[in-house]
């Protein structure tokens, strides 16, 4: 029917309903399981949930964090307690008070069977900038008649590893401090996901390599002007460098705080004050370094017709990315700005953890 869902409608559904604290339905080989994101939970559902096997999906990060058995690789499925409340479901998910209260164990960690449908439901929490937590309890007779979104497991696994697909929505001329030859063009992903942005500056020559950065959005950096990192400068001295030069093109990608978002940014940047450095944040909040999709921007550079690029970057990581996916980048150019008493020791994180190039 024409306006039945799509699995792409779906999972935006899926998204939306874990963000406001409602359960959603995975179903695959083995059953179907209720889920529920941790973060949102409320304790009406959390008490409506409660049930022999009734489990939370940890990633291997978090749950080493907390000194739980990650028995299945990258994931840990802890078996819930019966007196568990919204306070420990909380505590598990968030490294807020980990140092005040670090002992929250002893845990029971599932080691028996598959761990694909838990292992999905993490992804699927991450793309709504969750922590990534879930609440996952087996419900065969869970009834159609509650309304719940759905999802088939295996389609939505591979749906969530798929690189996005771009679609030009407008582009514009923009007279910019950097450059008065200015066109800023907006690309909509066809599943759903945030707008992308490329500031082209002059009429870059396609036959030509084009001097060219990717982005990604850092609403603290570029517009506040933290200087607890270097993300500001680089965002202006490229464009002055490509003003400079006449021509060049700016990928501005809406995956802050390293594809995890504001909200775990920020609790990222909590822990950086209790002393982790800014990797060792990430991990206890359960996440990776780095979770930012690069195949946006070599798709939107291709999509834009560019070939060979002249690359404005210090992570050898989007050289790499970029060679993989369909371009040449014929040249590292070094974006070294930014470095203040503040964020010296995040660039040395960086530098010593990450590879960048500083």
């Amino acid at each position: 029917m024409a306006f039945g869902l799509t699995l792409v409608e779906r999972i935006n559904r899926a998204r939306a309903d874990l963000r406001l604290g409602v359960p959603i339905v995975l179903t695959g080989p083995e059953g179907r399981a209720l889920v529920m994101a941790a973060e949102t939970a409320t304790p009406e559902r959390l008490d409506a949930m409660r049930a022999p096997g009734l489990v939370l999906a940890l990633t291997r990060h978090r749950a080493e964090t907390l000194k739980a058995r990650p028995y299945d690789g990258d994931l840990a499925r802890i078996v819930v307690p019966k007196d568990a409340d919204l306070a420990w479901l909380r505590a598990m998910a968030d490294p807020a008070d980990d140092l005040r209260h670090p002992m929250k164990g002893p845990f029971q960690s599932m080691r028996e069977g598959s761990a694909d449908l838990h292992r999905t439901a993490l992804a699927l929490v991450k793309t709504a900038q969750l922590l990534p937590a879930a609440l996952v309890l087996d419900a065969p007779d869970l009834p159609d008649s509650l309304g719940l979104t759905n999802l088939p497991l295996e389609p939505l696994a591979a749906e969530l590893a798929r690189a996005s697909t771009m679609a030009p929505v407008i582009n514009a001329r923009l007279p910019m401090v950097a450059s008065e030859a200015g066109r800023v063009h907006i690309f909509r992903p066809r599943d759903g996901g945030e707008e992308h942005y490329a500031i082209e500056i002059g009429q870059p020559d396609r036959a030509k390599p084009v001097l060219a950065r990717l982005h990604s959005a850092c609403f603290t950096g570029d517009v506040l002007g933290s200087l607890k990192c270097d993300c500001g400068p680089q965002l202006n001295a490229a464009l002055a460098q490509m003003g400079a030069e006449g021509a060049g093109v700016l990928l501005y990608l809406n995956q802050e705080g390293r594809g995890i978002g504001l909200a775990n940014k920020m609790r990222a940047y909590s822990l950086q004050d209790q002393g982790f450095d800014t990797v060792e944040a990430n991990h206890r909040l359960g996440f990776e370094d780095d979770e930012r999709d690069f195949r946006i921007g070599a798709g939107l550079l291709r999509q834009m017709g560019f070939r060979d690029v002249r690359l404005l970057t210090n992570n050898p990581r989007k050289v790499d990315m970029l060679n993989a996916h369909g371009l040449n980048v014929v040249e590292r150019v070094p974006l070294r700005v930014g470095e203040t008493a503040q964020n010296a020791a995040y660039l040395a994180t960086k530098a010593a953890k990450s590879g960048h190039l500083l």
